[in-house]
């Protein structure tokens, strides 16, 4: 898939792992728990040094997900603007500890990642529908 068809998909995405924590999903097992809080917060990163938005979070763990979507609802437009921006923008950089990046690459990765984590989700809420055990239940045994 494609920079674009990822950058279209990315509200469905953020809305189908929100609505799968809502409906009581677990990530405790999944290495979502630890990735997600990162590529939310990578993801403000980018948006704030490469197009200057202003995220700010302030919650830690998955919680940073339902701040981030929140602060993206209130700035939808300039938003997704930004994003474009960004996308269509094949030169510019940012700063991470690593060194220099490009900002388009790295916005790519993060909605590659949401892509992914929705695909995830998906998988273990139809699993969880079927009735098959937890992860952690079965290896607690």
């Amino acid at each position: 898939m494609e920079a674009q068809a990822y950058y279209q998909q990315f509200e469905r995405n953020v809305r189908i792992i929100l609505d799968a924590l809502a409906a009581g999903l677990d990530l405790r097992t999944t290495a979502l728990e630890t990735s997600l809080p990162i590529e939310v917060y990578v993801l403000c990163e980018v948006l704030n040094q490469g197009a200057g938005e202003d995220f700010r979070l302030t919650t830690s763990g998955v919680a940073r997900l339902a701040e981030f979507q929140q602060q993206f609802m209130q700035h939808e437009g300039p938003t997704l603007a930004a994003m474009r921006h960004i996308l269509n923008d094949r030169r510019a950089t940012m700063r991470t500890p690593e060194g220099r990046v490009l900002t388009k690459e790295m916005l790519i990765r993060r909605l590659e990642f949401f892509n992914e984590a929705a695909r995830q989700v998906n998988i273990m809420r139809t699993q969880q529908a079927l009735g098959s055990p937890s992860q952690y239940e079965s290896m607690s045994k």
